[in-house]
């Protein structure tokens, strides 16, 4: 049946017990697939260190209602278990006036029982209220019980129990309070794990804290995966000759979704790791650049002192190779970053602007319009891309490459950078939905590999 994890709100760890049921199946069996609703970068990185697989977003919004139940049948198939994390609370949705693209829309869509996480913490038999509103506000929404988080005492716990009782909903969990296992953050979220030394004995912890914490002959029916799952989306079409495509990999920049990784070796990329933090040249024979987004302000001082690979990327633009970059790819791109403490650092200088790190974040799902061509995209084409920086930049293009408006189509106003080979925003685009505009980017390193 498969599961997801909700919270009644942001913050009453659902990460943490996500990532705990992941890391005690990961140990029993090798098939475990995770999925994360929402737009989110950083906490699939989580999932995916601990089950060695790729996770993968389901977000109505960036790709379609379809799209997310053809991922989720996809990428389920021929494993034994399988988690999804929600996102905020559970209605809570893109607009704030419907619960479009929430948790409770996409466990709608596949169909698929929610575990509640509840933060008991100062609380006690306002528990049952909580759990009841949740089950009755949406009957659409099937609620298979709760996990009982932040829990303080034997007490404390039996009170808890006590004000369930009458409701007849499964506890299938009970976590106390575990200030030990809490994650470091930053502006943007969680740090992320190519950051944390000693991941794997934080996991080791969270293996021992699920098998003491969970109703196991209660979960493990439930999250195990029924094999006719659904119909998987057509693959797109590889293209007759296989592109050499470099990929921004390290600490600075780990902002992909997996899908947009796994089209555009589909369409027949040969995806090439390469770090800006750490290699002075692009890999040999590339015939396109792939800079994500990520952490680029908190690297400056290093992706300065490694000045031969920005002068690589300088003169591979300058000689036209295709380049697409989002968010953080944009902001290595510019001319400086000055950091949150004023500090200005160098960058390539590709774009006449300085993206300078601020306090006020810049955050939600845009309806981009493309003004102009670009190597991604043609002029007049729509798509679904989401913002979310706490950077702004100095100068703003002269001809910008999109027109923005936010989900309840109130406009936002214009951003973006392109070139004949040059495609650079703040926009971060889901592509499994879209095969259209990896393809028409590839195109473009095909024609550069042709000429160079």
């Amino acid at each position: 049946m498969s599961l997801i994890i909700a919270g009644e709100r942001s913050g009453v760890g659902k990460t943490t017990i996500t990532l705990a049921l992941l890391a005690y199946l990961r140990q029993r069996s090798q098939g475990v697939q995770s999925f994360k609703v929402g737009p989110d970068y950083i906490d699939p990185m989580f999932h995916g260190q601990i089950t060695q697989r790729p996770c993968y977003n389901l977000d109505p919004v960036l790709t379609s209602e379809a799209y997310v139940q053809q991922s989720f049948a996809r990428h389920s198939e021929g494993v034994k278990y399988a988690v999804v994390e929600g996102v905020m609370g559970l209605f809570d949705g893109a607009l704030g006036t419907s619960d479009l693209a929430s948790t409770a829309h996409v466990a709608r869509l596949l169909s698929l029982p929610v575990v509640l996480v509840i933060d008991c913490a100062r609380m006690s038999r306002s528990v049952a209220a909580i759990a009841h509103g949740y089950r009755s506000f949406d009957p659409r929404v099937t609620l298979a019980g709760v996990v009982l988080n932040r829990v303080g005492s034997d007490r404390h716990l039996t009170l808890l129990q006590e004000a369930l009782a009458p409701l007849n909903l499964p506890i299938l969990g009970v976590l106390r309070r575990q200030e030990h296992l809490s994650l470091p953050a930053r502006h943007l979220g969680l740090v992320p794990t190519a950051e944390l030394p000693r991941f794997g004995e934080w996991c080791d912890r969270l293996i021992t804290l699920a098998a003491e914490s969970f109703d196991w002959p209660l979960l493990l029916p439930l999250l195990a995966v029924p094999q006719s799952a659904g119909i998987s989306p057509p693959r797109p079409t590889p293209a007759a000759t296989r592109i050499s495509l470099a990929i921004a990999r390290d600490r600075a920049f780990s902002f992909y979704y997996a899908d947009n990784l796994a089209t555009l070796e589909a369409l027949g990329a040969d995806l090439c790791p390469w770090s800006p933090l750490t290699e002075a040249a692009l890999p040999e024979g590339v015939a396109g650049l792939y800079l994500g987004g990520g952490f680029p302000e908190l690297f400056a001082a290093e992706l300065v002192a490694n000045g031969a690979a920005q002068t690589a990327v300088r003169t591979a633009i300058a000689r036209g190779l295709p380049v697409y970059a989002e968010c953080g790819g944009l902001m290595y791109l510019s001319q400086a970053i000055v950091d949150f403490e004023g500090q200005s650092w160098p960058m390539v200088g590709a774009l006449p602007t300085v993206a300078t790190m601020g306090d006020r974040l810049t955050l939600g799902y845009r309806q981009a319009t493309a003004l102009q061509d670009s190597p991604l995209i043609a002029a007049g084409t729509q798509t679904w891309g989401h913002e979310f920086h706490r950077s702004s930049l100095t100068i703003p293009p002269s001809a910008p490459l999109f027109s923005c408006q936010r989900a309840d189509q109130e406009r936002v106003g214009t951003e973006g950078w392109r070139s004949p080979t040059l495609h650079a925003s703040y926009l971060h685009v889901h592509w499994g939905d879209r095969p259209d505009l990896p393809q028409r980017f590839l195109r473009h390193c095909q024609t550069y590999a042709q000429h160079s």
